[in-house]
């Protein structure tokens, strides 16, 4: 299914990643690295790795499993990136990382640490991306415009994935009692893959019904910078969230989906039936249920166009994807 484009859909075309410095990514974990500890914390910047080859060579450089390194998050392969890892070695002196040497990984920071990086544990990320063989200047320069005014939809894109939506499928075929997953990690691929579904076709529907800057009855709303969640119920006064929404100061949610799932509006639990049987599995592996911003807001943005390529510079929070905005500018050329 086509997810609803905020703006229209676009009416040029653009490479992304035709090389890797054209997709930069900067982790801001959020806290500062301890300097001591049983973890030696390493900030590693890779070109045209994945976060997980990266944490098999620093686990066998250090002699240690590679399921003791730690990570915030999975960062892409086509790009230049950099974050840290954690390597659990307590009681062992902190490595000599001068010798370790691969083509494409730098190491730029060791010290210790007293925790695991995990998965999640950051606060967002900072991109440098370039867009080649843009045609419109004028067309973007609106586009972004409206960006940086009204959002973009907080869409999980293809990476969650898989290739081909192999992770959605193979979750449908689980819930369906076709196959077994008895991998960890696929496991966790799979029921995030179909809960990322559920959450994309709830904010889709709300752009398509010209109410994604409207609060209604039964909304479940996010307070801005926190976790924290409150249901707009028939007792409040809209008029009062709707100009807090406006200020940003309450954001608009859509399901993760899990067990404990809070009844929503009556249009979001229509779309959850739907798919029943997807919900019954996360219930089944005790996955919780979380809400999770409808529309995200990219901070500092940036943008000049050199030639006819567009470099934009932005943050987004953890959990939010670059190519959700670049989706909103560009059709994306092969």
């Amino acid at each position: 299914m086509e997810l609803a484009f905020l703006y229209q859909a676009p009416q040029q075309s653009a490479r992304l990643k035709a090389e890797c410095r054209d997709f930069i990514v900067k982790e801001n974990l959020g806290y500062e690295i301890s300097g001591e500890g049983e973890f030696v914390a390493v900030k590693v910047r890779k070109t045209d790795y994945n976060t997980l080859f990266v944490a098999e060579k620093l686990a066998q450089f250090v002699g240690i499993s590679a399921k003791n390194v730690g990570y915030a998050g999975l960062k892409d392969k086509k790009a230049i990136t950099e974050q840290w890892f954690s390597l659990q070695m307590p009681g062992k002196p902190t490595p000599d990382f001068s010798r370790f040497q691969i083509e494409g990984i730098e190491i730029l920071a060791v010290t210790r640490h007293n925790r695991k990086i995990r998965i999640g544990s950051l606060a967002g990320n900072a991109f440098e991306i370039r867009l080649r063989d843009v045609q419109e200047p004028e067309e973007l320069n609106a586009r972004l415009e409206n960006i940086r005014e009204n959002g973009f939809p907080n869409y999980f894109t293809e990476q969650r994935f898989g290739k081909e939506g192999n992770n959605l499928i193979q979750a449908l075929r689980w819930a369906k009692g076709e196959i077994t997953v008895k991998d960890r990690k696929k496991r966790s691929f799979y029921l995030s893959a179909a809960r990322s579904e559920i959450f994309n076709l709830t904010v889709s529907d709300r752009i398509t019904q010209q109410l994604i800057h409207r609060v209604l009855p039964q909304d479940i709303l996010q307070l801005q910078g926190s976790h924290s969640w409150f249901k707009a119920d028939e007792n409040e006064d809209l008029n009062t969230l709707q100009v807090r929404l406006k200020n940003r100061d309450i954001l608009l949610t859509a399901p993760l989906i899990g067990d404990n799932l809070q009844s929503a509006n009556e249009r979001e639990n229509a779309i959850i039936r739907a798919y029943e049987e997807l919900h019954r599995l996360m219930q089944k592996e005790r996955m919780k249920a979380m809400r999770r911003p409808m529309l995200c807001y990219a901070e500092n943005l940036t943008w000049h166009f050199d030639g006819h390529d567009l470099l934009l510079q932005f943050y987004l929070p953890a959990g939010s994807y670059a190519t959700a905005l670049v989706r909103e500018l560009v059709h994306i050329q092969d």
